[in-house]
């Protein structure tokens, strides 16, 4: 890990904030060194940057997509699902993503020589739940970076108004200001894993019930 602290101005990650003082550059294999101080970390463009830690409602939603993804796709070993600590790297400079839940195909499982280590790849599908601090700019900059990565299916979940956004490679544009999901789905819709997870649906408005 180098110790010099020249950091690209902001916005860098606009779903995040850039941690200060922090060695620059950084590898994506320096990550899972850094010491838990309560925030979720990740690395863009070699700059460790960190996202306060989710509330209850966010963190229930994310398990509960996560447990519903991985009862479908293990007994079918379509691939694996990964947790909120799942560190995918990126072929773009040294970049490693964090998603709430992650998948990628079992015919890649081959690519992970050590699985003490990042991924190193991008996911197949990430999905986001978005926090109250996120605004829909933010995630539109963290979706880009996926679908330029390589990701092909991102579903950005918003507690607030309890829909789920869609996102393909195709709805990539210059400026990530200027993109728009491919569908905004809502309480009488489903998830839908597409050729990515084939036959896996689930009702959105399960994901939002989380009534004990």
């Amino acid at each position: 890990m180098t110790t010099a602290h020249a950091v690209p101005p902001e916005p860098l990650a606009p779903w995040a904030e850039i941690v200060p003082g922090a060695p620059f550059p950084m590898t994506v294999a320096d990550l899972l060194a850094w010491p838990d101080a309560g925030y979720s970390y990740e690395i863009v463009d070699g700059v460790l940057v960190r996202m306060a830690g989710s509330g209850d409602e966010a963190t229930e939603i994310a398990l509960g997509i996560a447990s519903e993804l991985r009862a479908f796709v293990r007994p079918r070993r379509l691939g694996a699902v990964t947790g909120a600590d799942g560190v995918y790297t990126f072929p773009t400079a040294e970049t490693g993503l964090v998603p709430d839940a992650g998948f990628y195909v079992a015919a890649r499982r081959a690519l992970v020589v050590d699985r003490r280590k990042p991924l190193p790849f991008a996911p197949d599908l990430a999905v986001e739940v978005a926090s109250p601090s996120q605004n829909a700019g933010d995630l539109a900059a963290k979706v880009q970076r996926y679908l330029r990565g390589g990701t092909r299916l991102v579903w950005v979940v918003w507690p607030e108004g309890q829909r789920v956004e869609v996102w393909h490679p195709g709805d990539l544009r210059p400026r990530f200001e200027e993109m728009q999901p491919s569908a905004t789905l809502g309480l009488a819709d489903s998830l839908d894993g597409e050729d990515v997870i084939p036959g896996f649906a689930h009702p959105i408005a399960d994901i939002f019930d989380l009534e004990l």
